[in-house]
């Protein structure tokens, strides 16, 4: 029924503008404002694409949203601290982060961060 549909995801923020903002300037994506207000799409490479909405009880979400693959972990995150971005920190038993927020702990290295409206996105390092 599907096979040949191109589904996409979405997921909520309580400021578009500051979504907008975020995912443009300084992920460096490309971001389309759609015909309604409050609404965005965010160009993956690939050509495929996330539907960004605002909404007025926005809640973030508890898991990670968006994984950003790289080549080079260290070198991804310095960039972005360097923009501003704020890396989360664990110190459990059996889930610690380095200094840096760099999960390795099997598995991909990966870091996670919030966009304005506090929902998780990562990159992880994948050769």
């Amino acid at each position: 029924m599907f096979e040949n549909t191109k589904a996409f995801s979405g997921f909520s923020v309580d400021d578009s503008q500051k979504a907008k903002q975020f995912y443009s300037e300084v992920l460096g994506l490309e971001v389309e404002e759609l015909d309604m207000p409050g609404l965005l799409s965010l160009h993956i490479a690939g050509g495929s694409h996330v539907l960004i909405y605002a909404k007025p009880n926005h809640l973030p979400a508890t898991f990670t949203i968006l994984n950003f693959p790289v080549d080079d972990i260290e070198k991804a995150v310095d960039q972005l601290v360097q923009k501003g971005v704020k890396f989360e920190t664990y110190n459990e038993p059996n889930f610690k982060t380095d200094d840096k927020g760099i999960f390795h702990g099997g598995g991909p290295k990966i870091a996670w961060f919030k966009d304005p409206a506090g929902n998780i996105l990562s990159v992880l390092e994948q050769r």
